[in-house]
């Protein structure tokens, strides 16, 4: 039973049941990575190979809720190609636009998986495993959206280290999960009126995930232990 046909049937049969996990240990390995990665010369590069795993488990997230697939594929194979061409060359714009779509494949792989989660009246393990990757979703998404803002706007946030210099890509994901989580941490502050409209869409989207998603989880499962 230990042969790796077994263990293969095991993986494939658990990514069939936990697809919602497998994103979710993804974006938390990425967070482990990241701060390794500040003072390597070729940083930008794994950077960028980790962006592209992500990227394509968020579109294998979307294939198995019941979002439009083909949407998903339209904004994820020129994310792919922009990221990987930005890690490679070092282009700021290419950067800035790979982010914008990256962010909008966030946005989209979270309404699906808040659409999945919403379908029925029951809570598998896996919609459980959906509600984190949902909240890592919108924080990477808003992360990336303010990477583009401080492009296209220069000067647009601040932090306690150095305040004039542009805020690095793990001080605005601190930010976003800061922000999304409502635990308002003052590190890295938006200056610019369309940073701070951008924080305040994201403390709109975190309030109203908790509110109506999570807790509609929670209430169901309390349901379901009552009745047992």
């Amino acid at each position: 039973m230990n042969d790796p046909s077994y263990r293969s049937l095991r993986w494939r049969a658990s990514a069939r049941r936990h697809p919602s996990a497998f994103l979710l240990a993804a974006q938390l390995l990425s967070l482990l990575v990241f701060p390794l990665l500040d003072d390597v010369v070729a940083g930008r590069v794994v950077f960028g190979a980790f962006s592209a795993l992500v990227l394509l488990l968020a579109v294998w997230v979307v294939n198995r809720t019941p979002a439009i697939n083909w949407i998903a594929w339209l904004i994820a194979a020129p994310a792919f190609v922009m990221s990987l061409m930005a890690a490679v060359t070092g282009s700021h714009a290419l950067l800035a636009w790979s982010s914008l779509l990256e962010a909008l494949l966030y946005l989209y792989a979270a309404g699906s998986l808040i659409a999945y989660m919403m379908s029925d009246h029951r809570v598998t393990s896996d919609e459980l495993f959906a509600a984190g990757a949902t909240f890592t979703l919108l924080a990477w998404a808003f992360a990336y959206l303010y990477l583009v803002c401080q492009f296209w706007y220069p000067g647009s946030f601040t932090g306690a280290v150095e305040p004039e210099r542009p805020r690095t890509w793990i001080e605005l994901l601190f930010l976003s999960v800061t922000n999304l989580s409502a635990t308002g941490l003052g590190d890295v502050l938006p200056l610019a009126p369309q940073a701070r409209v951008l924080a305040m869409l994201e403390q709109f989207c975190g309030v109203g995930y908790v509110a109506v998603v999570v807790s509609r989880l929670i209430g169901l499962s309390l349901l379901r232990a009552g009745q047992r």
